[in-house]
């Protein structure tokens, strides 16, 4: 469920910031415990110099990685999720988590649509966000996924879809679960007109993103080790009661069992889409 709100940004120009603009001073890595100098891992594209550990990105800083530079718009920027169902948790109210996540991200919902070039090849994209409530597929990111999909199609331009979220969103209950056959849907007829889906896949992955658009790609490609299936470990070893091997679900195991078709390493994403869109389109 959708609604309209008053925000004069959509259709307008994006000016590019710094990587999310924040400066830290000095940052850990989680998997090997380096202390990264700041600066550093801002021009590493935060990626730890150590082990290659690949930090999240937020959905403008992603966009700024991949495309042109001052090319991107952004579209439907104004669409909010409402509270179908009246939904409680913990004691707090659906609406008011949004408009926490809001405040806190200064994003509308999980995603950021528009349309941009890469290597002056034209193409609609959606890169979701994690930060907004685990990147969870409500009824808008749905929306606006499926609005990227058609535009495609609408101008026969190549569609790029950027996954990084934990599922459908529980809050919207069926509501969410019914973006997964509506995103496949638009992907069908996506494919019925002949233009290519590219499907980046980064860290984490999995639930019903992973059930539907995400691994619906003509091309699937993940980031370095990245939580990519469709349950998070701890889920599968709660249900399975057995401790799972280090790394089974991870965009190198998905690759090694033939889900996805490459893991590349994010300096090199955007040579490699723009080599895709020459190959492709």
């Amino acid at each position: 469920m959708v609604k309209e709100a008053a925000v004069p940004s959509t259709g307008q120009t994006w000016t590019q910031p710094g990587m999310d603009g924040i400066g830290n001073v000095a940052v850990k890595c989680p998997k090997c415990k380096e202390i990264l100098y700041g600066r550093d891992w801002e021009k590493n594209l935060r990626v730890c110099s150590r082990c290659d550990f690949h930090f999240k990105l937020t959905a403008y800083a992603r966009i700024e990685l991949l495309v042109d530079r001052g090319s991107f718009v952004e579209l439907d920027a104004d669409i909010i999720s409402i509270d179908p169902l009246n939904f409680v948790s913990r004691s707090q109210p659906y609406t008011a988590k949004l408009g926490e996540e809001q405040n806190t991200t200064n994003l509308h919902e999980a995603v950021v649509s528009g349309h941009a070039t890469i290597e002056k090849k034209p193409l609609a994209l959606a890169v979701m966000d994690f930060r907004f409530i685990g990147g969870s597929m409500g009824s808008v990111v749905g929306e606006k996924i499926t609005r990227t999909i058609e535009l495609g199609i609408e101008r026969r331009i190549p569609v790029l879809i950027v996954s990084a979220s934990g599922g459908a969103r529980m809050q919207e209950g069926l509501y969410s679960l019914m973006q997964m056959v509506k995103t496949s849907a638009a992907l069908a007829k996506l494919g019925e007109a002949k233009i290519p889906y590219f499907s980046l896949l980064t860290d984490p992955t999995v639930g019903g993103v992973t059930a539907s658009f995400a691994t619906l790609g003509d091309v699937i490609i993940a980031e370095p080790g990245a939580l990519v299936g469709f349950a998070g470990p701890r889920v599968i070893e709660g249900f399975m009661h057995t401790k799972l091997p280090e790394g089974v679900v991870s965009s190198e195991f998905a690759l090694q069992h033939g889900m996805i078709d490459t893991v590349i390493h994010r300096r090199d994403l955007r040579y490699e889409l723009g080599r895709l869109l020459n190959l492709y389109f």
